[in-house]
């Protein structure tokens, strides 16, 4: 799998609550036919579809793919819980780079209920039964506290206990989200946050607060990738490649007790050593970064690693404003999952699509200057992680 590979075009819809959301065909279309405009590339032209979406019937993919055109090509449906987007971009990128398909859609799309994140069949094993075992026997747990919202907050309590960080630093994040997202019309909540409302809003767990925690949203986005040679021989863009690129799973110590590698850092970490030795780039040349940011706990775990802060140091890295404008790096321009919203299908495709939009020097007045590489995030408990490197090049 040597063949470089194009991000030839990206599309995305604004996020909504549930309440103004469209439905996910509607969504899935609109952001299909803005990433096939942005590439310039004939849907007839495109080989196979990989779609994306945690919350729906089997076959929703060519429910929403069918608006834009019946051409018969083989349509993947890809659920890998808050990673589905992102799996869906390496399966596509993967069949691009092995020469078995010259392009390739990649799209996700969530069509959300209201309320936090809940399992959607009581008549089975849940799928998290292993990780609810773990955190129940280093934490008492309040049944009414949300699902993710307990282990992340676990997590974050237990952060705060190794290395003596302050509740006020995860809520620091959620203001920097904010102001980040102001400029980002893409993006539900735009408006600005001062520590004492992040902090003052109503309590959920652990350090979590009801402002650090992202909202359920519906939305979709889609990538277009293709081969170099499919893009130069058919003019579309080739001036944004994705240098490396790594999709893991759980290994036995996300399950020993560690509440940080039970919420993703431990298969994390290994994705993001794949993708550096791959590429040979360092975490200190990446100056932008779209990071899972599911509640603010997950982005300060991921500064660390991600690499781009030493181990125990998180805490010195947001208060010396080293994660946004004028720092070592910014992470999630966009506002992230925190402001722009999590529509589980779409989330990794609208990274993908701001990172793309960064590289070209497209993003607007969230733009991060002299940006050649970008670095994207993104994980699910379950579970997958999936990290992803963006190169300009040419």
């Amino acid at each position: 799998m040597n063949r470089r590979v194009c991000v030839a075009g990206v599309g995305m819809v604004p996020f909504s609550t549930p309440s103004k959301g469209k439905t996910y065909e509607e969504m899935g279309e609109s952001a299909i036919r803005a990433a096939l405009a942005d590439s310039k590339v004939d849907y007839a032209k495109v080989g196979q579809a990989y779609a994306g979406f945690a919350y729906g019937d089997s076959t929703s993919g060519q429910k929403a793919l069918y608006r834009v055109g019946l051409t018969g090509i083989p349509v993947v449906n890809v659920n890998n819980n808050c990673s589905t987007g992102s799996s869906a971009l390496w399966l596509a990128r993967q069949a691009v780079a092995s020469g078995t398909a010259e392009c390739v859609l990649a799209f996700g799309f969530e069509q959300m209920q209201r309320g936090a994140l809940k399992p959607m069949w009581d008549d089975r094993p849940s799928v998290l039964e292993r990780f609810d075992g773990v955190v129940s026997a280093v934490c008492d747990m309040d049944d009414n506290v949300p699902m993710a919202a307990r282990y992340f907050g676990a997590a974050g309590l237990e952060y705060m206990s190794k290395y003596g960080a302050k509740a006020e630093t995860f809520g620091a994040i959620a203001v920097k989200a904010r102001k980040h997202a102001a400029g980002n019309p893409y993006a539900v909540f735009r408006d600005p946050l001062t520590l004492e409302e992040v902090m003052g809003s109503p309590h959920i767990f652990g350090p979590l607060t009801r402002f650090q925690c992202c909202p359920p949203t519906c939305g979709a986005a889609a990538a277009v990738v293709c081969s170099e040679e499919f893009a130069r021989a058919n003019g579309l863009p080739a001036d944004v490649v994705i240098r490396a690129q790594a999709l893991t799973t759980d290994t036995p110590d996300s399950f020993e007790g560690d509440l940080a590698k039970l919420v993703g850092t431990g298969m994390a970490k290994e994705a993001a050593r794949q993708v550096y030795e791959e590429s040979g780039v360092a975490p200190a040349d990446i100056p932008v970064v779209e990071l899972h940011d599911c509640f603010t706990v997950n982005e300060l775990l991921t500064y660390e690693v991600l690499g781009l802060t030493p181990e125990g140091t998180a805490e010195k890295f947001v208060a010396e404003g080293d994660n946004t404008y004028g720092g070592q790096v910014v992470t999630n321009p966009s506002g992230g999952l925190l402001s722009k919203g999590h529509p589980l299908g779409a989330t990794g495709l609208a990274q993908c699509a701001e990172l793309v939009w960064q590289l070209r020097g497209q993003a607007g007045p969230r733009q991060v200057e002299n940006a050649t590489l970008a670095l994207q995030h993104n994980v699910g408990l379950g579970g997958a992680a999936v990290v992803t490197l963006y190169e300009k090049v040419g």
